[in-house]
């Protein structure tokens, strides 16, 4: 099954920052600043966290990953926003 997270980071590293914004493209829609929406199975969720425990500096920079249930649930339409109103993303299967 798969769930949706909210991913919120802190990099004090400029450098470090860079490279983790790269990696969560890989796994997730870009919100804000440093937020994304992931669609994650627990395999994904599991290379993402070892992927970042490798770029991240453990006693300066900080990844929450905030868990809102199954993929397909009701949570994300329970979102509320101040001023530009909040758009889940449609993921659709391109087969080639």
């Amino acid at each position: 099954m798969r769930l949706l997270y909210i991913v919120a980071y802190d990099v004090t590293d400029d450098k470090r920052l860079h490279k983790v914004f790269k990696l969560m493209l890989g796994y997730g829609d870009h919100l804000q600043y440093s937020v994304f929406r992931c669609e994650l199975s627990d395999r994904e969720r599991v290379e993402l966290v070892e992927k970042l425990t490798k770029v991240v500096k453990h006693d300066e920079d900080q990844v929450l990953f905030f868990p809102l249930g199954p993929a397909s649930g009701t949570n994300e339409q329970r979102v509320y926003a101040v001023g530009l109103a909040y758009a889940p993303s449609v993921r659709a299967v391109t087969v080639i």
